[in-house]
C-alpha cells in the first residue's frame, strides 16, 4: 500500500516512465506466456529467433501505445479514450508480431497471435483497471464525511474533485434515478433519496452536497424541502454557468442560495428590450453604488452603451462599482467609457450639468433612501432625497433632452403605512405629472418588492445570526414579503423601461409572497441546526419576534387598484392609477418644501396625509430629532413650572 502511495505521489513524467517500464514487462511476459501455453516446452527460451522477434516487437508496441496517447491518460480518470488506445495498441502490437515473425521466418504457431493478444489485454488493460479500481475503493478518509446528492456528471466530477482535497470525503451518492440504485461509482455506493435520513446517521455524514446545477429552481426547491429536516448543513456546487466559464470549481461548494428555496424560475430576457434604450447611447444610473443600481450598471455594460455614467453620493460605493465595472469591461473586451461622478440628486445644477455635458439619453433613477425605519427616524432627509431628489433629476432630464427616464420604485409605495413608501409614491406622482405635460422625455416607473441580497435584506441578517448561534429575529409571526433576485429585477427594469410610452407604472410579477418566519426556519434547518421552540426545547437556534418596526406593514402589495393589464412580457404588467397634473402637484410640493425648510413635522405629516398617496400611518411621528426637541421643550416647561 505504501509503495503504491509513493508511486501515486510521483510527478507526471516519472509516472509515465513507470508506465513504460511496466508495459515493457507486460509485453515481454505476454509474449513468453503465449509461447509457453501454446508450445508447452522449456526450450523456447533458448530459441534465438523468438528473442529476435521480441527485440523488434517490444519497442514497436511501446511506440504504438505512446502515439495513441495511452501515457497521457490519468489513471484515476481513465475513460473511453484510454480503453480505445489500449485495444488499438494491442491490435497493432499483435500485427507487428505477425509481420516481424514472417520476415524473420520465425517458427511460430498460427494461434500464437490470438493467445498473445489475450495475455496483453489481461496484463496491459487489466493492470490499469485494477489500479483504477484500487483508487476508487481507497478514497482517502481525510476531512468531513459527506453525502453527494446527484450521481450524474456533476456529481461524479464533484467526487473526483473531493478526492483531491482534504476538506471532505464522500461516503455515499443519493440519486432519484432508480437505475443507479445499488450501483457503485468510483467506489461510492448509490442510494435512493428515501433512505437519506438513515444514511446520514449510518455514515455519520456531516453535510449533504447538492450536485444538480442544471436542475430547475422548482426541482431544487422540492429537493431542499425534502432535505431541510436532516439536521445537517446542505451545501451546493456552483451554477453550470460558473463551472463552464471556469469562474468556479466543482469543489467550491457554498451555502444554498435562497432563491433555490423560493423555487422561482427565471425567464430568459428579451435581447431587443435589453438593448433598446442602451446600445450606442449615453446611459446614466443614479445611486449606481447601491444594490439595485450596481446590478443595473452590470447589466447595462453588457449591452454596450456609448458611455456609462455612474452617479453616486458615497465615495467608497462609487470607487467599488467603478473598479468592478472597469475590470468587467476588460474581461468582456468592451470599449465603453465608464465615468464615475460624485454627487447628490438633491443638487439639481450638478445633475443637469452632467446630463447636458455628456449628452445623456437614458436615465435609470435608483438613488433613494429605502430603509423604512431609518426614513421614519429621519423624515425630512427622506423626503428631500426621495421626493425632491427625484423632482430635480426629472427637471434636469427634461432640460438635457433625455429620451427615457426610468424610476426604480417599490411595493411599499402601495397604500403606504410609512414615510419611505409615501415618498416613493410621491416620486411616482412627480413622473406622472410631468408625463401629463407632454414632455419629449419618456417617463416610466417600475415597481417591485424585496430583492435577495440587497442592503437591509433579511437574508444576510439571518445568515449572520445563524453564524453567531442565534437567535433569529423576525418582527412578526405573520409578516410576509415578496422576493426576487437582484439580477432578475434589474433585467426586468431595463426591459420594462423599453416598453414605456409615457407615465407608465410597470409592476413586476413577484410570484407568491413568502412568510418570513418560514424562511427563517428553512435557513436554520439547511444550516444543519434544529429550531428551538416550545415543541422542540432541545433545539439549537431560536426565533424571536421583536415586533413590527415603525411604519412596517405585515403584507406588501404591488397594486393600488385592480386596473392592471398584461404586456408582451410575461413577468411585466402595467397599472392604471390615479395621478395629478403638474399644476395641482406643484402646489403640494411647494407647501412640502416650506414645511421641510422650517422643520414643521406636523405640517409635513398633514401634507403627506392629504396628498392622494393612500398614506395610512400606523405610528406617530418617529423622527428622532423631532422627538428629542419635544423632550427638551417638555423638560424646559417642567423647570419653569417648578
Amino acid at each position: 500500500m505504501q509503495h503504491l502511495q509513493k508511486i501515486f505521489s510521483l510527478s507526471r513524467a516519472q509516472k509515465r516512465l513507470v508506465s513504460l517500464l511496466g508495459d515493457s514487462v507486460f509485453i515481454t511476459l505476454s509474449f513468453w506466456m503465449a509461447l509457453f501455453v501454446r508450445i508447452d516446452e522449456v526450450h523456447i527460451f533458448s530459441n534465438i529467433s523468438y528473442w529476435t522477434v521480441l527485440f523488434f516487437v517490444l519497442p514497436m508496441s511501446l511506440f504504438f501505445f505512446t502515439k495513441l496517447g495511452l501515457y497521457r491518460a490519468v489513471l484515476r480518470y481513465i475513460g473511453l479514450h484510454a480503453l480505445v488506445a489500449i485495444n488499438t495498441g494491442i491490435l497493432l502490437s499483435t500485427i507487428s508480431l505477425v509481420v516481424v515473425a514472417f520476415y524473420l521466418t520465425a517458427d511460430m504457431p498460427r494461434t500464437l497471435p490470438f493467445i498473445y493478444a489475450a495475455f496483453m489485454l489481461m496484463c496491459v488493460g487489466g493492470s490499469r483497471v485494477l489500479i483504477r479500481s484500487f483508487i476508487g475503493t481507497s478514497i482517502k478518509k481525510d476531512g468531513e464525511p459527506v453525502i453527494i446528492y446527484g450521481a450524474g456528471v456533476s456529481g461524479r466530477q464533484l467526487l473526483s474533485s473531493l478526492v483531491q482535497s482534504r476538506e471532505y470525503y464522500p461516503v455515499a451518492f443519493v440519486d432519484e434515478d432508480t437505475n443507479l440504485h445499488g450501483t457503485v461509482i468510483q467506489g461510492v455506493n448509490v442510494y435512493s433519496p428515501d433512505v437519506i435520513q438513515q444514511l446520514t446517521k449510518k455514515k455519520a455524514a456531516t453535510k449533504v452536497l447538492l450536485a444538480i446545477p442544471s436542475a430547475t429552481r422548482s426541482k431544487r426547491k422540492a429537493i431542499l424541502t425534502q432535505l431541510e429536516f436532516l439536521s445537517v448543513p446542505v451545501l451546493t456546487i456552483p451554477s453550470t454557468a460558473d463551472l463552464v466559464n471556469g469562474d468556479k470549481l466543482y469543489s467550491d461548494v457554498k451555502e444554498v442560495e435562497i432563491d433555490d428555496l423560493l423555487g422561482r424560475e427565471s425567464v430568459a430576457p428579451r435581447q431587443d428590450l435589453l438593448q433598446a434604450n442602451i446600445i450606442d447611447k449615453v446611459v446614466m444610473v443614479t445611486g449606481a453604488g447601491g444594490s439595485i443600481g450596481s446590478e443595473l450598471c452590470r447589466q447595462i455594460l453588457r449591452q454596450s452603451p456609448k458611455k456609462l455614467i455612474l452617479f453616486e453620493l458615497s465615495e467608497y460605493s462609487l470607487y467599488a462599482i467603478e473598479s468592478e465595472l472597469s475590470l468587467m469591461a476588460k474581461e468582456l473586451n468592451l470599449d465603453v467609457p465608464i465615468l464615475p461622478m460624485l454627487g447628490s440628486v438633491q443638487n439639481e445644477n450638478r445633475v443637469r450639468s452632467i446630463m447636458q455635458s455628456f449628452g445623456v439619453k437614458t436615465v435609470y433613477h435608483a438613488a433613494a433612501y429605502k430603509h423604512v425605519p431609518l426614513v421614519e427616524h429621519n423624515v425630512i432627509e427622506g423626503i428631500r432625497n426621495n421626493v425632491f431628489g427625484t423632482l430635480y433629476t426629472v427637471r434636469a432630464a427634461i432640460d438635457a433632452k433625455v429620451e427615457t427616464f426610468v424610476l426604480i420604485s417599490t411595493d411599499k409605495a402601495v397604500r403606504p403605512t410609512n414615510v419611505m413608501g409615501t415618498t416613493k409614491r410621491m416620486a411616482e406622482l412627480v413622473l406622472q405629472a410631468f408625463a401629463n405635460e407632454g414632455n419629449a422625455t419618456r417617463f416610466c416607473m417600475v415597481r417591485f418588492g424585496n430583492v435577495l441580497g440587497s442592503s437591509g435584506s433579511v437574508v444576510p441578517l439571518f445568515r449572520s445570526q445563524i453564524a453567531k448561534g442565534g437567535p433569529l429575529t423576525v418582527t412578526h409571526p405573520e409578516i410576509t414579503r415578496f422576493f426576487m433576485t437582484i439580477p432578475e429585477a434589474s433585467q426586468l427594469v431595463i426591459q420594462a423601461g423599453a416598453m414605456g410610452k409615457g407615465g407608465d407604472v410597470f409592476v413586476l410579477d413577484m410570484g407568491k409572497s413568502v412568510k418570513i418566519v418560514d424562511l427563517a426556519q428553512k435557513m436554520i434547518r439547511l444550516s444543519g441546526f434544529d429550531v428551538l421552540n416550545d415543541e422542540n426545547p432541545n433545539g439549537d437556534i431560536a426565533i424571536e419576534f421583536s415586533g413590527l418596526r415603525p411604519g412596517e406593514k405585515l403584507y406588501e402589495e404591488l397594486l393600488i387598484g385592480d386596473d392592471v393589464t398584461g404586456t408582451n412580457h410575461e413577468r411585466i404588467m402595467t397599472a392604471n392609477e390615479l395621478n395629478l397634473s403638474w399644476k395641482e402637484y406643484e402646489v403640494i410640493l411647494d407647501k412640502l418644501d416650506i414645511a421641510c425648510n422650517t422643520r414643521d413635522l406636523e405640517g409635513i405629516r398633514n401634507i403627506l396625509l392629504t396628498t392622494p398617496t393612500g398614506f395610512a400611518p400606523t405610528d406617530g411621528i418617529c423622527d428622532l430629532l423631532y422627538q428629542q426637541q419635544a423632550k427638551n421643550i417638555q423638560s424646559q416647561s417642567n423647570i419653569v413650572n417648578l
